[in-house]
């Protein structure tokens, strides 16, 4: 079991989103970046779709009440156990009774925390995402605070023997980090000022050529009225060649709107299920977790893609996941 002993900012239990119910009205939920969170599943040998703990900013202090096997992936908020630093993106082994807490945001602004046997929550329509304006899914449909305990899920046999020899490695002390890393070009690097690739969105052609020029040249600041739902920026007006009612229609992550202040505003893993307002352009998929990671006061700029050059660029991630999901099960074999 896992219990919290401090607050975070914003914690969370979340997995890859409810899917099959826009339709209703449920919104989607799930993890704001999907590449950190497989990651760090991956790391300690869980599915890609085993819940993680998501965390904003300002991490929430955990104590460990069993030996457990974990991993950090995206934002670095400096993680400590029992004061000591450790490293993101490999996975560390914890006697029970150590404390993980974070301080001061290095990089970044989402961390994801998997365990090993994953986070033992129960679903809602297929999900275990909390959705929080809704109060459901997740642990209690709401933020992990103070005094929770939540349970853990159980570990193969494949990881229980993965564990007992890292708990003899680790001897007398606390914990262990494993010494192999992930090859560079599969950790993420972080920036304050970050170009995302963005594809038409369906009403590009009601802008005014101004506007269409300024969205893909001029770089966009992250307001600090963003949040799960969406990220509103700052920057150039965006304007349409004439005023125009639109009929609400289906929007997805990364949908860009432009409501009628001209500042727009980038849907996340939070969004509505519909929406009216134009959409000047549309993340690819590949870039969403950039966004994530991107706090207040941090920039944004455009690069346009086409919808060939987006399903290409996912489709190489999907081969870099597969290939990183097979060295890393060689490596924990080894630790076995």
């Amino acid at each position: 079991m896992l219990q919290f002993d401090k607050d975070g900012l914003q914690t969370t239990v979340q997995d890859l989103g409810r899917s099959g119910f826009q339709k209703y009205g449920v919104i989607a939920s799930g993890v704001m970046d999907p590449y950190a969170h497989r990651l760090a599943n991956i790391l300690v040998g869980n599915q890609e779709t085993e819940p993680t703990i998501e965390i904003t900013l300002l991490g929430s202090h955990k104590t460990f009440h069993a030996d457990c096997l974990f991993a950090l992936t995206g934002g670095d908020l400096s993680p400590a156990i029992d004061g000591i630093p450790i490293k993101m993106w490999r996975p560390i082994f914890a006697k029970k009774g150590c404390k993980l807490s974070f301080g001061k945001p290095v990089s970044g602004c989402r961390s994801y925390l998997a365990v090993a046997g994953g986070i033992a929550v129960s679903e809602v329509m297929g999900s275990g995402s909390t959705y929080l304006r809704a109060g459901i899914g997740g642990f209690n449909g709401r933020p992990l605070k103070k005094g929770d305990v939540i349970p853990i899920g159980e570990t193969s046999e494949f990881i229980k023997g993965c564990m007992e020899n890292l708990s003899k490695r680790a001897n007398k002390s606390s914990f262990i980090q494993v010494d192999w890393t992930l090859m560079a070009q599969a950790i993420p690097i972080y920036k304050s000022e970050t170009s995302v690739r963005v594809m038409d969105g369906r009403q590009v052609h009601l802008f005014d050529e101004k506007s269409r020029d300024a969205f893909l040249n001029q770089a966009f600041q992250i307001s600090s009225d963003s949040d799960r739902m969406g990220y509103r920026l700052k920057g150039p007006e965006l304007a349409l060649i004439e005023p125009k009612e639109l009929i609400s229609e289906a929007v997805s992550f990364g949908s860009i709107q432009v409501p009628p202040d001209g500042q727009p505003i980038i849907l996340m893993a939070d969004r509505q299920t519909t929406g009216g307002y134009p959409k000047i352009g549309q993340v690819a998929t590949i870039d969403l977790p950039k966004v994530s990671q991107l706090k207040p006061g941090e920039f944004i700029r455009f690069e346009k893609i086409s919808l060939e050059e987006a399903q290409q660029a996912l489709i190489e991630e999907r081969r870099l996941i597969e290939k990183l999901t097979q060295s890393i099960a060689l490596k924990l074999k080894e630790c076995k």
